[in-house]
């Protein structure tokens, strides 16, 4: 599958968002996904500038609204894989209760989030996961609220596949990506990367010092323990946190999708020719 474009990222040097766009496209491959069976959707920001740069067929959202988008492709025909591209920003701030929503229903799409703890394509402004007394453009004598939880989050609502990445380790980001998707629901991927132009806390260094492991003996079927592992801010590991087959997707649980996707059922005979010829 090609995945090339023209255009070659914009993104800062040493920007996590290399890493990230490197690891999804490894990821794709090993999945061998049809090209017409792989909807990408993107939001806002410097993760949903990746639109440009990975050829797939996809939808770039407006800000926050990236999840509802892929929510309505994945109802519409279940069988296509559907996976979302944004940044905590986005997601966990005007998205969260999309998200929530989301994880709640189950529905079989992938999100992936590139969680830099800022909003960096607007200038450096504090994002819902940026540290407590950090400063900011916005915030200049210090954040004073507490960072969200995204993994509690995902795990309250709902979410049957939580996990967290790094984005400087490529090939455990490039796993993570694949099981995720494979996954028959909901699945959540926050992925810690540094902000090299506006995040002078969150760097390459710091993330080698801070981020750790989840214990040798995890096994990630309990939603307690995962919640306790999510919490923990000695050391913020990494790995699959939970994952449970138990409670059905979405789609599987709607009578009237049995005889097979909505578009099936209904297909189109709208000629969009005249439409699309402006864009030759």
């Amino acid at each position: 599958m090609n995945l090339r474009t023209p255009i070659f990222p914009t993104w800062c040097p040493g920007c996590g968002d290399f890493g990230i766009w490197g690891a999804l496209k490894m990821a794709i491959t090993e999945l061998n996904i049809p090209e017409e069976k792989l909807v990408v959707v993107f939001d806002v920001g410097c993760s949903g500038n990746m639109a440009d740069f990975i050829r797939v067929y996809g939808f770039h959202a407006l800000h926050g609204r990236s999840i509802p988008v892929a929510e309505g492709i994945a109802m519409a025909n279940h069988d296509l894989t559907v996976i979302v591209v944004g940044g905590d920003g986005g997601l966990y701030g005007e998205g969260m209760g999309h998200f929530i929503a989301a994880a709640k229903t189950n529905v079989n799409i992938t999100v992936l989030v590139h969680n830099n703890q800022t909003y960096g394509l607007t200038k450096g402004q504090a994002s819902p996961t940026t540290m407590e007394g950090v400063i900011t453009g916005s915030t200049p004598f210090g954040v004073i609220e507490h960072p969200v939880n995204p993994l509690g989050i995902a795990l309250t609502a709902g979410a049957t596949w939580v996990g967290r990445s790094y984005a400087a380790n490529i090939p455990l980001t490039k796993d993570l990506i694949v099981k995720a998707v494979k996954h028959d629901g909901f699945s959540h991927l926050d992925i810690f990367q540094p902000c090299t132009t506006f995040n002078k806390l969150n760097t390459q260094a710091w993330f080698i010092e801070h981020l750790g492991q989840l214990p040798t003996d995890y096994v990630p079927n309990s939603k307690l323990k995962a919640w306790e592992q999510s919490e923990r801010e000695d050391k913020y590991p990494i790995g699959i946190f939970y994952e449970t087959n138990k409670v059905l997707p979405f789609h599987k649980r709607l009578p009237n999708l049995d005889k097979g996707t909505l578009i099936s059922q209904f297909p189109t005979s709208v000629d969009l020719t005249a439409a699309m010829s402006e864009f030759k």
